[in-house]
């Protein structure tokens, strides 16, 4: 088995190249998308919210988040990386002990946000709380965890290219890994953030985003779909259950996957907590 800093060397070297990850939210979605071939997983905030029943937006407890974390690595074989939203703290000591129980579950990387109820944190807040981060994995012995550091400048709407590039940089001197830009999928833009990042920049992409390949011919590093899967299997379950409850037919049940298949998943895993 290998160790966890092993496993985050080489989540870290998958960057190298481009990848591209199908967001996960609990166990079951995690064991299908890795058993599609996905070289590695990440959560979605949002879809984990919701498959527990809340909101997304800061509305889990850290404890609840865990949970789900250890679940999913119980069944992956593939490195892990999970969105911690702000970090589920209220301070420094907060966010570090984050982190600390983060790797505790096997998390071989986090998505870290710069902005607290659609505000932006001043650009030395989010680069202390970057540094934090970084410090506590470093502490727990994984100096290759993989610290996405997010900036929502584009995401809330102000789409200020100067201060994503600030930002992006006090964070990479902070010790972040990468530097995730959500809200923005458009190929100039994402050119133009590439070359001025001097790391790998992620891209969340989904229904009405150029192409995979697209993003990558404009330097993206890392492509994550988001809550969009999540969203994707419960529109067709709202669907096929509308069908199912009005019309009495199951064409929208056709073409899923068998018991037999989704039961294989499971036979060898170990026993969820």
């Amino acid at each position: 088995m290998t160790t966890i800093q092993e496993r985050a060397a080489h989540f870290t070297a998958l960057h190298d190249d481009l990848l591209v990850l199908p967001n996960c939210w609990d166990a079951g979605s995690a064991a299908v998308i890795e058993a599609t071939g996905a070289p590695a997983l990440a959560t979605s905030s949002a879809a984990v919210a919701w498959a527990l029943g809340r909101p997304d937006g800061n509305q889990l407890d850290r404890d609840t988040m865990l949970d789900a974390l250890r679940r999913i690595c119980a069944v992956a074989t593939v490195p892990v990386s999970c969105d911690i939203e702000s970090g589920f703290a209220s301070d420094d000591a907060d966010l570090a002990e984050t982190i600390a129980q983060v790797i505790e579950t096997g998390v071989v990387g986090v998505n870290l946000e710069d902005q607290v109820d659609g505000t932006l944190l001043p650009i030395g807040d989010a680069a202390r709380r970057v540094r934090v981060v970084r410090e506590a994995a470093t502490r727990a012995g994984v100096d290759a965890f993989y610290l996405n550091a997010r900036t929502d400048s584009y995401l809330l709407g102000r789409a200020d290219f100067a201060d994503t590039v600030a930002r992006a940089h006090a964070y990479l001197d902070a010790g972040a890994s990468g530097i995730f830009v959500p809200g923005t999928a458009d190929p100039e833009v994402v050119k133009r953030l590439t070359a001025a990042i001097p790391a790998p920049v992620n891209v969340l992409a989904g229904p009405g985003a150029p192409s995979v390949a697209c993003l990558r011919a404009a330097g993206a590093r890392r492509i994550s779909a988001g809550s969009s899967l999540a969203g994707a299997i419960l529109g067709h379950l709202r669907r096929a259950t509308q069908q199912l409850l009005t019309d009495g037919t199951y064409d929208e049940l056709a073409g899923g996957m068998s018991w037999a298949e989704l039961n294989a998943l499971f036979e060898q895993s170990p026993p969820s907590p």
